[in-house]
């Protein structure tokens, strides 16, 4: 401490350091609390009652458990509602492709290039994911009458709103692993997991 009082040039790199941690707290909490008031804004189209009922009576499910990580986004059919596993199961993917396809394999040896362009192709395998899970989950909910409207409208807009809910949360989690503190994926997936636990334990506890 009293050297960094006797010298000048240590006490404005700590402030600098101080500052930085804190900018970076900062936005964290911000990008957490962005995230958690896209998983209240719901799908356009569907019947939240009937939603309500259906998570309801699977609470105890893989379902239950999957909505858990969600941070409710899940039941709540949110804009969120596909989270960031469409981002997670690219990743995988990309990675296990890496390691037995000859152009990934060179890929790897390229340094940070390399990284870079499989970065790439994570992110449009992350699109594609949530393409194809956004309207598998959109074809479900009119089947099982839990929209409001039907047919192709319905099935589009919903499609379109998850997948991009999606891809808003993989440039989140980027924004956050660059600027603020943490993995960023990692973070939003605690941050579900922190907010959806007292709903879990309570349906836990009316069950026992």
């Amino acid at each position: 401490m009293a050297n960094t009082l006797n010298n000048p040039a240590a006490a404005l790199s700590e402030a600098a350091r101080l500052g930085d941690i804190r900018a970076r707290v900062l936005f964290l909490l911000g990008a957490m609390i962005v995230y958690r008031v896209g998983t209240f804004i719901p799908v356009p189209g569907i019947n939240p009652v009937e939603v309500a009922r259906f998570f309801q009576q699977r609470s105890g499910t893989i379902l239950g458990i999957v909505n858990m990580f969600s941070g409710g986004a899940l039941s709540r059919l949110s804009i969120f509602a596909m989270g960031v596993m469409p981002y997670i199961s690219a990743s995988i993917i990309i990675q296990m492709m890496s390691m037995v396809v000859p152009s990934l394999i060179e890929l790897r040896k390229e340094g940070q290039a390399g990284q870079r362009k499989m970065t790439d192709y994570t992110r449009y395998g992350t699109v594609g994911l949530a393409l194809f899970q956004s309207f598998a989950a959109a074809g479900a909910l009119e089947k099982g009458g839990m929209t409001l409207v039907g047919g192709w409208p319905f099935l589009i807009s919903a499609t379109l709103t998850m997948t991009t809910g999606t891809v808003f949360l993989m440039w989140l989690g980027e924004q956050i692993t660059e600027r603020g503190i943490g993995n960023g994926i990692s973070m939003i997936i605690l941050a579900g997991i922190v907010a959806g636990l007292p709903g879990a334990i309570s349906s836990t506890a009316d069950a026992v």
